[in-house]
């Protein structure tokens, strides 16, 4: 065509492939997608101002010019070009046409080219919707995109395009294209080498969760059969295996904020009774169970060996164990030994004392346990028999002592676990063919994040019945947001000491003790516990121990514990432990029983109808955007991209402000 001709051109005639909105595949060329890929690469050149503005809301105020352009109305090829970057991302298969090895035998230029499609797809629909969401009523059919939907970022053309994709066959193309990259990685542990490894993973979960809290139709579309299961397993898997590596703390934030959202919604604590049998290997003790299982059983393997900056997500592991804890039928005995774990090691005196929110893990795992007690109490005897076994934890809860003289000593020893070297506890068998997980080598490029929001300020409470929570519930929302999070470098003190903790192992406890960590910083001397002051929080990637000036003492006063010691939701357990714990001693005597058999055989036939206080409203904590949120994905995103693309160096020694660039 002549080039006068080029604006006659319809362009949706020329989508790149098939897929969403367009049925006819066009023949592959390698010289289309080497060009394809270039002149993307420019373009996400030209978008990336965003990178050279401080990571301050202020500074983000304006549209990036670039983007507007590209996803606005003057860009009459904007539908086209979203519908080719999303086909081209959801249609690529890197084992190729399903051959192990056949990536030996031939060059993929397809790979680079969806690479940068998936980082242009990100950038592009990287921005603050201020419209609500897209609402929901269940509807198929009819044309790829839904003209009545009501979209968001209606001047984003990429964001309205996505709000209103609403036919199944469409998700169903997505999701199976995203959980076929996804589980590319794991697919290298069944037989190593048989097909090309991606290294978009992290890109492909910013895509995912965009599409999920941009489209809520296809979230629940995900969420109403077991297919999200294909989503939770590689996410799990890529949280275990990075939990020691500093530079990949990004990744352990974003895979934990998409189990959050998940967990907002009932039916992701449903589908998580579905038996566990995709057997990947990872260093966790070998069990068997359900999903539900799996994920604890990860969650607490970062909580006791991961990195010490992990800290910040300790309230959203835990408060996504509570969202689904309703719905878990069968916990396995495994699982249920690593959350009374959790509890022994949390609500330690001089843990508790240690921090101002601390304790605020502890009313999670209470109501973690209320929860299934009142809700699925006939099929959860492995942890009822582990609460009876490990009773005097609650017992010590409720008789916590709140004078000075206790403190004071409940912090002597407290110093003396940081000086106590430390044991060297295993797990249990763990699955055949496991690696152990491994810092990052010396060197290793990363780049710094904007601060976490705390988990009240990420999430908003509702109770899917009646829409109230119980008194002491409420109050210990109202308990949580009134304190501040904690700085950086009191994050990783606490983490030290939890890790110690575990790492010497508690007495009475299963023979499931985690193995003991290696902490990648150096180590901290003992020191009062501290504080922040009412300032806003450092960057937890880019804390430096000047940072730790910013502190004031903080000591833990009796006015203080007894202020949450009062609101501790022990009522249910303290009442189940009445009634059964005299009966389990009763037949154990009159029988002689010495087997734990025959005591789990006796509690699934037991029942507490009509003996425990009336059951509490389910208290959901649902994923609720923010400006926190906001630029830490931004921060997040741009950080990814700038470290994919060091071959050509693009952005290397240029003036980036969005975040620093560390070694490790």
């Amino acid at each position: 065509d002549n080039p006068e001709d080029m604006g006659t051109i319809d362009s949706c005639e020329y989508i790149w492939e098939a897929g969403v909105g367009f049925a006819h595949s066009p023949p592959h060329s390698t010289f289309h997608d080497q060009n394809r890929t270039e002149l993307l690469k420019l373009l996400l050149t030209c978008f990336s101002e965003t990178m050279y503005l401080p990571p301050v809301a202020d500074a983000h105020v304006l549209p990036n010019q670039w983007i507007q352009f590209f996803t606005s109305t003057e860009n009459r090829h904007a539908l086209p070009l979203f519908t080719s970057l999303l086909n081209c991302l959801c249609s690529y298969d890197p084992v190729g046409y399903g051959v192990p090895y056949n990536h030996l035998m031939f060059t993929d230029s397809r790979e680079p080219l969806v690479e940068v499609a998936l980082q242009v797809l990100c950038v592009t629909m990287e921005n603050e919707a201020n419209t609500q969401a897209v609402s929901v009523d269940g509807t198929s059919g009819g044309t790829a995109m839904d003209q009545t939907a009501e979209g968001r970022g209606s001047d984003n053309l990429f964001l309205n395009y996505l709000s209103r994709i609403h036919r199944e066959e469409d998700f169903a193309f997505i999701l199976k294209g995203i959980t076929r990259l996804l589980n590319n990685p794991l697919q290298q542990t069944y037989l190593p080498g048989s097909c090309k490894r991606i290294q978009f993973y992290q890109e492909l979960l910013v895509l995912f969760w965009k599409m999920c809290d941009i489209n809520k139709k296809f979230m629940f579309f995900v969420l109403k059969s077991s297919d999200v299961l294909d989503i939770l397993v590689p996410i799990l898997y890529n949280l275990n295996d990075a939990r020691a590596d500093q530079s990949r703390v990004g990744l352990m934030h974003i895979g934990v904020f998409i189990l959050l959202l998940l967990s907002g919604e009932r039916n992701f604590g449903v589908r998580l009774n579905k038996p566990y049998s995709v057997r990947v290997p990872m260093d966790i003790p070998v069990f068997t169970g359900t999903h539900a299982d799996f994920l604890i059983i990860v969650f607490h393997k970062i909580i006791t060996t991961g990195h010490q900056r992990l800290q910040p997500l300790f309230d959203c592991l835990l408060t996504i164990i509570v969202n689904v804890s309703p719905y878990l039928k069968t916990l396995s005995m495994v699982a249920s030994t690593k959350l009374l774990h959790l509890l022994e090691a949390f609500s330690t005196p001089w843990f508790l004392y240690a921090s101002a929110t601390n304790h605020h893990l502890v009313f999670f795992l209470l109501e973690v346990f209320n929860n299934i007690i009142q809700y699925q109490f006939d099929g959860n005897s492995n942890l009822v028999y582990t609460i009876i076994r490990k009773r005097n934890v609650f017992h010590q809860l409720a008789n916590l002592p709140v004078d000075h003289s206790a403190i004071a000593k409940a912090m002597t020893k407290r110093g003396k676990k940081f000086a106590a070297p430390p044991q060297d506890t295993r797990d249990p068998q763990t699955m055949e063919g496991a690696q152990p997980a491994l810092e990052a080598e010396p060197g290793t490029l990363k780049v710094s994040l904007a601060a976490t929001p705390r988990i009240d300020k990420m999430t908003e409470k509702a109770a899917p019945d009646d829409g109230h929570c119980q008194a002491t519930l409420k109050e210990l929302a109202e308990d949580m947001s009134s304190h501040n999070a904690q700085p950086a470098g009191d994050m990783e003190e606490t983490a030290q000491v939890v890790n110690k903790e575990n790492s010497h192992g508690i007495s009475g406890l299963s023979t499931s003790s985690p193995q003991p960590p290696t902490l990648n910083s150096e180590p901290l001397p003992p020191q009062s516990p501290t504080t922040p002051e009412p300032v806003p929080k450092t960057p937890t990637e880019s804390t430096r121990p000047a940072a730790r000036t910013s502190v004031v003492q903080w000591v833990a006063t009796p006015e203080w514990v007894q202020s949450w010691k009062q609101k501790l939701p022990l009522q249910t357990i303290m009442r189940m432990l009445q009634v059964l714990v005299p009966q389990v001693e009763k037949i154990c005597i009159d029988k002689g029983l010495t087997d734990e058999t025959e005591i789990l055989k006796f509690l699934q036939h037991g029942t507490l109808v009509g003996l425990l206080p009336v059951p509490h409203p389910i208290l959901i904590r649902k994923y609720q955007a923010n400006s926190g949120t906001t630029m830490w994905f931004r921060t997040y995103l741009w950080g990814v991209i700038y470290l994919r693309n060091v071959d050509p160096p693009i952005w290397y020694d240029t003036n980036v402000k969005l975040f620093e660039i560390q070694r490790v």
